[in-house]
């Protein structure tokens, strides 16, 4: 079974999701939390799988919440499913930033919303790498990189620069094999070495350090 905490501040909504999940054979819906302090605690006590997180909630909210799990050692198999009312939602660039493994909107058709929960639960980012790249394009555009790039990428070979490049313009282990003439399992041993050395929880998060560092930029395919 896969456990799920639901966090968001409308009670009608945490009840429609619930009723949906309750549908499903392999979903058990754990806890609810009203706000994002909540959610945190009860991510801690009930160790689910994945937390379906609002955005906004008052107090904590949801972004916050997502920092506060991907930053505890304790929750390190805990996924954050963002959900969002719209896709082309600054705060959802934010969610990714701090740890979130994907996003959905909120009206999600309901197969979509169990094949989403499960996808981060095996430990994949839930958006395909090109939707992911679309929406950190769009907000990288609004700000400089972040971070020092010649610090942030210190620790990585030349190699893995040119993965994680490639992982940040939205390409497959596969394609990313094909483009650097090594097998797919190469590639996929590149990225596991990336996830580790920059501390990221999955792919999305990759494609954000690329932005950050300036290692891609807007517009580059």
């Amino acid at each position: 079974m896969i456990r799920v905490v639901l966090a968001d501040d409308q009670t009608v909504v945490r009840a429609g999701f619930r009723a949906l999940l309750d549908l499903t054979d392999d979903l058990v819906v754990v806890a609810e939390a009203a706000d994002g302090a909540q959610a945190v605690e009860l991510a801690r006590t009930t160790r689910p799988d994945v937390v379906l997180m609002d955005i906004r909630m008052p107090g904590v909210d949801g972004l916050e919440a997502t920092r506060r799990i991907a930053a505890d050692p304790r929750l390190d198999a805990v996924a954050v499913l963002v959900l969002t009312t719209y896709e082309a939602d600054e705060y959802v660039f934010e969610a990714l930033r701090g740890g979130a493994a994907g996003f959905l909107l909120k009206d999600v058709d309901p197969d979509d919303l169990r094949e989403g929960i499960r996808t981060v639960a095996a430990g994949r980012s839930l958006l395909a790498p090109t939707v992911t790249r679309r929406v950190i394009e769009e907000f990288a555009r609004l700000t400089a990189p972040r971070e020092p790039a010649r610090e942030r990428l210190a620790p990585l070979t030349g190699r893995e620069r040119e993965v994680l490049a490639l992982v940040g313009r939205g390409l497959s282990n596969d394609e990313v094999g094909t483009r650097l003439f090594m097998s797919p399992l190469t590639a996929k041993t590149h990225v596991s070495r990336l996830l580790a050395k920059l501390g990221a929880r999955d792919r999305a998060q990759l494609v954000v350090v690329a932005y950050e560092t300036g290692l891609v930029r807007p517009g580059e395919s």
